[in-house]
């Protein structure tokens, strides 16, 4: 790891980190841009996120391709209905020497996929969100740690619900930001086409290790905010909750449950990461802005009324800046 003077030559360290990481990842995925920032937000702030598209959208190639180019071990699960905790936690075996061993199962690993995360059963879905948020998986009785870093990016297909079981709301507060992968537009879907139609191969380079991620996740924390942008930050999640004091009209219209004191935590964690991207030593208003509405989507529920009237959540979001 390199030893840097001082905070702000490691701060320009990562927003270094984070232009090479954009450019190799580039190299294989078109467009999404939005997307792939994000995603390196989340991770550099030791955050999970969820990533909501229809199929065919790459979702899979885009969390490999980060794996590669961040040279950390990737493992995808596949949700299905009858995937049991085991099956992602690992379990004990009898070896040949008459004793249990722990044998490993695929959650060991630096970058985990988990596709299509309503697909499977409350129970399964409970065990990897206990390792989302303990690092840590008990099997008999046993705590077994997870390496580090470790980043759950989970998908889910937002058309196709029969046969689903969705993330309850405080499941979904696991995940620092939800995001939404949209169709390209018609000349990157002309790109795509022409780079994944030929024998076409890329070479991706390994960018950022594990140990500096963890140095950037450190950083991150020690970034200094001001107390009228952290101020806004926490704001922001309050005025989502329905009938209190700093509720907006729109809020206790259409919303029935609002977000959590994590949201505020994400706030500033992500607005920290997203001002040091841009070369920035602090966050202002806009670094929070930014993030905003990648951490509130999943955690305010609309009501009814809200869902009759086709009010999104986008909606009520932007109308609390």
């Amino acid at each position: 790891m390199a030893n840097y003077k001082s905070d702000v030559e490691a701060v320009d360290a990562l927003a270094q980190s984070y232009r090479d990481l954009s450019s190799e990842i580039s190299k294989v995925i078109v467009g999404q841009n939005e997307v792939v920032k994000t995603v390196i937000i989340s991770m550099f702030s030791n955050g999970h996120s969820l990533l909501v598209g229809v199929p065919g959208l790459a979702k899979t190639l885009l969390v490999s391709t980060i794996s590669q180019v961040l040279d950390l071990e990737f493992k995808r699960i596949q949700f299905t209905p009858d995937l049991m905790p085991s099956d992602i936690t690992g379990s004990e075996i009898l070896g040949d020497d008459r004793k249990f061993k722990f044998n490993k199962g695929p959650l060991f690993s630096n970058i985990v996929l988990a596709d299509e995360i309503n697909r499977t059963p409350p129970k399964t879905q409970a065990a990897l969100l206990e390792a989302m948020q303990e690092r840590s998986v008990t099997v008999s009785g046993v705590r077994h740690v997870l390496p580090a870093p470790f980043f759950v990016l989970a998908t889910q297909n937002p058309i196709e619900q029969e046969g689903t079981y969705p993330l309850p709301e405080a499941q979904l507060d696991r995940f620092m930001f939800n995001i939404p992968l949209d169709y390209p537009t018609y000349e990157e879907e002309i790109s795509v086409v022409k780079g994944t139609t030929t024998n076409q191969k890329y070479d991706l380079k390994n960018i950022v290790s594990g140990e500096q991620i963890l140095f950037y996740q450190n950083l991150i924390r020690k970034i200094p905010i001001a107390d009228n942008v952290l101020e806004y930050a926490v704001g922001l999640a309050t005025k989502t909750r329905p009938n209190t004091a700093r509720a907006t009209d729109t809020v206790n219209n259409y919303i029935s449950w609002g977000a959590g004191p994590r949201a505020s935590q994400y706030l500033v964690l992500g607005a920290k990461c997203h001002a040091a991207i841009n070369g920035k030593y602090s966050p202002d208003i806009e670094d929070v802005r930014a993030i905003a509405k990648y951490v509130l989507r999943h955690r305010i529920v609309r009501n009814y009324k809200a869902e009759a009237e086709g009010i999104t959540e986008e909606n009520v979001i932007e109308g609390l800046f």
